[in-house]
């Protein structure tokens, strides 16, 4: 089948284009590289360098017809979403509308949508979080992520486009880029393997839950075929905290200089992690790769890497076929 990522020069879009070619499938892919990569783009997708809030997508629907669209673009930082939220709104809600309002006109048979499990539920009551949980998000990142999955809900119930809604962990691996306000593995992981001083925000006894990046892409591929009108949890249901990331990165690299501790990031809640029993039941979906290894993985990705990440993001020539 035809499938169009949206996101698809970024850290996990680019990885879940890799798997679908591998799969067999024809891949294009929309990405306006304002974080993304061009080089994470096999030469043999079809690009479209182009915003999602751009009308021109509709022509690309037009020519493309994608069968299925794995919506992987937005805005995703919780710190400059609390500096920017009318950004956060246009990119986040009006883009998204824009690319299911291609759905609907082309023809499109289903969306998987990548929201956010670390950002919707806000502070959570119990843990590990469950999609029954209230949804309260604290940061208008989360917001903008939950409103368009109320979007999917209402096109699937009126004009028959049917959707996976994904909502993921923190999650980490090879080519998240160490120079971004997010990602903190690969923040880490870089500065340890440079010898710069490693930064902490806050205590640091904040939980997360961490997903390999090969875990996510799975799930992804599983949604192809299987949970329409679902949502899911997509997560390990088990909280590690950025001290804890700190000390098995710093074992497996061998850093020798303690951290320092810096401000609290606005908008960010203490602890979360998710329960992903849904996704085992709907998907057929868990974790595979634990999280030490996964740690391991990506040091060696950032130790063998001869990628120039000191580049301005996003500053490479787009083209359009």
């Amino acid at each position: 089948m035809k499938i169009l990522v949206t996101g698809g020069a970024g850290f996990i879009g680019s990885h879940i284009v890799d798997a679908f070619q591998a799969a067999g499938h024809r891949v294009v892919v929309v990405d306006d590289l304002s974080t993304g990569f061009q080089e994470n783009i096999p030469s043999n997708a079809k690009f479209y360098r182009l915003d999602i809030r751009d009308p021109q997508l509709s022509d690309v629907f037009q020519m493309e017809s994608p069968d299925i669209v794995c919506h992987q673009a937005a805005r995703a930082n919780v710190r400059e979403s609390m500096q920017e939220p009318l950004l956060y709104a246009s990119v986040n809600i009006l883009g998204s509308l824009n690319l299911l309002e291609c759905c609907r006109r082309h023809g499109t048979q289903k969306i998987i949508y990548a929201s956010t499990g670390g950002a919707v539920y806000g502070e959570p009551q119990t843990v590990p979080v469950t999609e029954e949980h209230p949804v309260n998000p604290l940061d208008p990142y989360g917001a903008s992520k939950h409103v368009v999955e109320h979007y999917l809900y209402l096109y699937r119930a009126n004009f028959g486009l049917g959707y996976t809604v994904l909502r993921y962990p923190n999650v980490y691996g090879p080519r998240q880029n160490p120079y971004g306000e997010a990602g903190v593995v690969a923040i880490f992981a870089n500065q340890m393997l440079k010898g710069d001083q490693v930064t902490i925000n806050g205590t640091g006894d904040q939980e997360r839950d961490f997903v390999y990046i090969a875990d996510v892409v799975r799930a992804n591929i599983l949604a192809l075929e299987r949970g329409d009108g679902e949502i899911c949890n997509i997560g390990s249901g088990i909280g590690h905290s950025v001290n804890q990331v700190f000390a098995v990165l710093a074992g497996l690299s061998e850093y020798q200089t303690p951290p320092q501790h810096g401000e609290a990031k606005p908008g960010e809640v203490s602890r979360i992690y998710l329960d992903a029993t849904k996704a085992a039941r709907q998907l057929g979906w868990k974790t595979e790769v634990s999280f030490e290894e996964g740690l391991r993985m990506t040091l060696d990705y950032f130790r063998n890497s001869t990628r120039d990440w000191s580049r301005p993001v996003g500053n490479l020539v787009g083209s359009q076929s």
